[in-house]
């Protein structure tokens, strides 16, 4: 048994690596500056946490691992170098945990969360015992992580600041590739290379798996092809022309009562003949195709194909993404953790299949200064679906305090009803005074906006 101590604990990375380990025997102690629900959880199964930074907390700890967002000076760090503790990034430690195992990464610049937890879900349901580490929590099992005795590891493969690059995958997923954190690759040519050194990671019996509609994560197939390494494709009919030895396409899909889609599934891989259904409850298109990723890896495991999809047909979602809330006096609160233009579109999207006749509330709180400038343009046309659009301060997150204000985003906005509503504690007095019963309320978010919910929760 090994103690582990994590600076930073709080965040849905490192709790996550933290509920791995203590499930597997170890003593696990974490700090940070406050008490998220994330590490509540791991205190709930033993593991000791400290709210603020002091060098005593890694007293005793034999290997320390840090957030990415903890910076050199912190008093632990210090602390622990002095003590000569080995002190370890994620992407340090993570490829240590998939050692031995048959390990799947997803990685994507939307959607990976959903699709890690779709696969780690499916393998669950199929009495395979999966070892997993999600970006949010899992509806249908209440945690972002497990130890499994399987022989899978699933690992959403993060890539900022470069942090998938220390896995060790098996099968590599990449659902899609489009510019974002700009403040850690400033053009998408550096994400892009970033991502062919992913698929580099490969071993030359891997395989790697891509959407083949999204034109960033399908041109890096030429990349795994001239590294000799097995191809899928997945994709919906009607979208593109299959050009992949290896498929899976989606067919004859149409919306269902439960709020998601039905579609039947056609595949050259697992001696499949005929088609097999999938009726999912988690709503959207994009889900569809998240879907079809994880049954791409079933494929490629040789799992049984309508049992994988009953199991995806079981999945209830994840934490933060479309997450509905409750309905006080009638009014619908949804949670998402949309933050680039393209998820907002496809909740925005998804939210209108699923409530077409309800007036929608888009309240977004954009993250970062460097995203919200660099994709301004694409943000401003990015809510179309929505009937009201209220637009909060910067979260600026890991970036000191800018002079820019949202407000500027609002300006530049083509929507007939969007405002810069400020202060979160503004834009949840607004949405009192303005929202009726019937109406949807979706807070689009990677901060600290979920607060809003919880309020209108308790006020409404």
């Amino acid at each position: 048994m090994t103690r582990y101590h994590f600076i930073g604990i709080g965040g849905s990375g490192l709790s996550a690596i933290a509920r791995l380990l203590k499930e597997s025997g170890h003593d696990v102690t974490g700090s940070d500056q406050t008490l998220s629900p994330f590490a509540a959880d791991l205190q709930h199964i033993g593991a000791q946490i400290f709210v603020g930074h002091h060098p005593r907390n890694v007293s005793g700890a034999e290997v320390v691992i840090r957030s990415s967002a903890i910076k050199d000076d912190n008093p632990e760090i210090e602390a622990a170098q002095r003590a000569g503790i080995p002190v370890y990034k994620r992407a340090d430690f993570l490829g240590q945990l998939m050692e031995m195992k048959t390990g799947v990464a997803v990685a994507g610049t939307h959607g990976k969360t959903t699709t890690t937890a779709m696969i780690a879900w499916m393998l669950y349901a199929l009495e395979r015992d999966p070892s997993f580490i999600v970006g949010g929590t899992l509806n249908n099992l209440k945690v972002n992580a497990r130890a499994g005795q399987g022989e899978s590891f699933v690992i959403e493969a993060d890539e900022y600041d470069r942090m998938f690059l220390g896995l060790k995958p098996q099968i590599a997923v990449v659902t899609n590739l489009e510019h974002d954190h700009p403040d850690c690759f400033p053009t998408f040519n550096d994400m892009y290379s970033a991502f062919e050194s992913f698929v580099s990671l490969l071993p030359p019996d891997g395989t790697f798996i891509a959407c083949s509609e999204d034109e960033g994560a399908f041109s890096l197939v030429s990349h795994a092809r001239r590294k000799g390494l097995s191809v899928v494709s997945y994709s919906v009919q009607g979208e593109m022309t299959i050009n992949s030895p290896q498929w899976v396409q989606a067919r004859t899909m149409k919306r269902n009562e439960r709020g998601g889609f039905d579609f039947s599934v056609m595949t050259n891989m697992a001696s499949m003949t005929n088609a097999f259904t999938v009726s999912l409850q988690v709503p959207g298109e994009h889900n569809v195709r998240n879907a079809l990723a994880a049954l791409s890896v079933a494929a490629v495991m040789g799992l049984p194909m309508q049992k994988a999809a009953d199991a995806l047909g079981q999945f209830t979602g994840t934490g933060r993404r479309f997450e509905v809330r409750g309905e006080p006096n009638g009014i619908l609160l949804v949670d998402d953790y949309a933050h680039h233009p393209t998820e907002i579109r496809a909740t925005l999207s998804a939210a209108r299949a699923r409530y077409p006749k309800r007036r929608m509330w888009a309240v977004w709180q954009p993250h970062t200064y460097s995203r919200t400038q660099t994709l301004q343009y694409e943000f401003s046309r990015a809510f179309s679906d929505a009937d009201e659009v209220l637009v909060t301060e910067v979260y600026a997150s890991r970036e000191a305090k800018q002079d820019f204000s949202s407000a500027e985003v609002v300006a530049s906005m083509p929507h007939s009803s969007a405002r810069y509503s400020g202060s979160l504690a503004e834009t949840k007095a607004y949405l009192l005074d303005h929202a009726h019963r019937g109406d949807v309320i979706i807070v689009l978010s990677a901060g600290d906006a979920d607060g809003i919910t919880n309020d209108l929760l308790k006020e409404l």
